[in-house]
C-alpha cells in the first residue's frame, strides 16, 4: 500500500478541507489522475495519485485534515480492470446562471428553459401562471402539477426552494477554511486600518463607444472579449504612477512603495470571494489584460487558482455592478492601502454645456488607509481615473496627444 499524504502548501498553513473525492472507493486509478480536490485557507488544489492501483480513502468529503496526514492510500499490487481502468465518475455540471441580458418569461407561456411535466405545463399555460411564483418539486428543479396548484392555492405566497410555507426550518453549516480566512481578513481591515472611502462619478460614454465600434475585430484579432476592466485597469496603473502613496504598503515603521502595478481583482465564487493578481497591468496591452482576466475568472470559477495567484497585489479593483450594485464602501484588501468599487452603468440625467442630457453614469468609490494616503491623494487619484476613463485616448500614453504636441 502507497500512503497519499496531505502536501504542505504554505509556510502558516497547517491544516486543509477536503472537498470532493473525484475518484470512487476500490475504483482503480493511473498514476497522476486526480483522485480529490482539497481547499486551504487560501485557495483550492488537486491531490494525484503517485502510483497506479486501487484507491482507498481515508476521509470523507468536508474532513478538516492535518498537513502530511494521510489522505488515501494505493494498492499497487491490484491488477488493472480489463479493458482499461473504471469509467470515470460524472462531475455535475454548472447549472445555467440567468443574467440580465436575458428576457424574462411571458406568464402565459412556459419558458423553453424552464422544465415541467406535461400537466403542469397545461396548467401553467391555460391559467397564465408566472413560473417565477412557482418552487419547483421534481428531480432536477422539474415543475410538477402539485407545484402549480400550490401556486394557485397561494397567490403572491412563494416559499424557499425545497420547502414548505411557514417553515421555521434553520439549517447550520460549517465555515469553509476560505470563507474563515475572508472573515479574518475583513474585520482584521476593518480594525487595524483607518479607513475613508472617497466617491466620484465617470461618464461611461466614450467607452461604450469604443467598445460598440472595436469589439468585433478586436475578439476577431485577440481571441477575447473587450471588456470593461482593461479600461479600468489600465486607468488606474496610470494613476497609480502617478500617486504613488495609493499603490504602496505600511511595513512596521516604513512605507513601502511599489514601482510597478499588480492590480487584484475580485472575484466572486460559490466558496466565497477570491483576489486573483494580474502583474505588471503598467506593461500589459488591453489585449493581454483581457485574456488575464478569463483566465484568472476561469480558474476562479473551477476553483483551479493557486497560492501564486492569489499573492502580492498592490491596489484592488472589485467589480459589484454586476450584482447591480449602485453605490458602496469596498473593504481595503490588506495590506494594501486602497481598493476602487465600480458600480452599476444607470442612465442619469447631467447638465452638461447648460443643457441637460441623458448620459450613461457609473458611480466610483475609493476606499483608502488615511496612515497612507492623504485627502488629497486620494480624491486627486480618483479624478485621474475618471479622466482617463472619460478620455479613452489618453490611456495611450496618460497624456492629451494634442497638448503633447504642443509641449503643453
Amino acid at each position: 500500500m502507497i500512503d497519499i499524504k496531505v502536501p504542505a502548501v504554505g509556510e502558516s498553513i497547517t491544516e486543509v478541507t477536503l472537498l470532493k473525492w473525484t475518484k470512487k472507493e476500490g475504483e482503480y486509478v493511473e498514476r497522476d489522475e486526480i483522485i480529490a480536490e482539497l481547499e486551504s485557507e487560501k485557495a483550492t488544489f488537486e491531490v494525484n495519485a503517485e502510483q497506479a492501483g486501487t484507491l482507498k480513502r481515508l476521509a470523507a468529503e468536508g474532513d478538516t485534515i492535518l498537513i502530511g496526514s494521510i489522505l488515501a492510500q494505493i494498492d499497487e499490487t491490484a491488477t488493472k480492470p480489463a479493458g482499461g481502468s473504471a469509467p470515470a465518475p460524472i462531475v455535475e455540471q454548472p447549472k445555467p446562471v440567468q443574467t440580465a441580458s436575458v428576457p424574462p418569461a411571458t406568464p402565459a407561456t412556459v419558458a423553453s428553459d424552464v422544465k415541467a411535466s406535461p400537466v403542469a405545463s397545461a396548467i401553467i399555460a391555460d391559467k397564465k401562471v408566472d413560473t417565477t411564483s412557482i418552487t419547483p418539486s421534481g428531480a432536477g428543479g422539474k415543475i410538477m402539477k402539485g407545484d402549480v396548484l400550490n401556486a394557485l392555492a397561494n397567490p403572491g405566497k412563494k416559499a424557499f426552494a425545497g420547502n414548505e410555507l411557514f417553515t421555521r426550518n434553520i439549517r447550520v453549516e460549517k465555515m469553509s477554511n476560505l470563507r474563515k480566512t475572508i472573515s479574518r481578513r475583513l474585520v482584521e481591515a476593518k480594525n487595524t486600518t483607518a479607513m475613508l472611502t472617497t466617491f466620484n462619478e465617470v461618464d461611461m460614454g466614450k467607452i461604450m463607444e469604443v467598445r460598440k465600434q472595436f469589439k468585433d475585430k478586436f475578439k476577431e484579432f485577440h481571441g477575447v472579449n473587450l471588456g470593461f476592466m482593461s479600461f479600468f485597469a489600465k486607468a488606474c496603473a496610470i494613476a497609480l504612477s502617478e500617486w504613488p502613496a495609493v499603490n504602496a504598503y505600511i511595513d512596521g515603521d516604513s512605507l513601502e512603495f511599489h514601482d510597478y502595478a499588480d492590480i487584484s481583482i475580485a472575484v466572486s465564487t460559490p466558496r466565497g470571494l477570491t483576489v486573483p493578481v494580474i502583474r505588471n497591468v503598467e506593461s500589459l496591452s488591453m489585449a493581454e489584460i483581457e485574456k488575464t482576466v478569463v483566465v484568472l475568472a476561469t480558474k476562479a470559477r473551477d476553483s483551479k487558482l493557486t497560492a501564486e495567484d492569489l499573492q502580492g497585489g498592490t491596489f484592488t479593483i472589485t467589480n459589484g455592478g454586476v450584482f447591480g450594485s449602485l453605490m458602496s464602501t469596498p473593504i481595503i484588501n490588506a495590506p494594501q492601502s486602497a481598493i476602487l468599487g465600480m458600480h452599476k452603468i444607470q442612465e442619469r440625467a447631467m447638465v452638461i454645456d447648460g443643457k441637460i442630457e441623458i448620459r450613461p453614469m457609473m458611480y466610483l468609490a475609493l476606499s483608502y488607509d488615511h496612515r497612507v494616503i492623504d485627502g488629497r491623494e486620494s480624491v486627486s487619484f480618483l479624478v485621474r481615473v475618471k479622466e482617463l476613463l472619460e478620455s479613452p485616448q489618453l490611456l495611450l500614453m496618460g497624456k492629451d496627444p494634442v497638448k503633447t504636441l504642443l509641449e503643453l
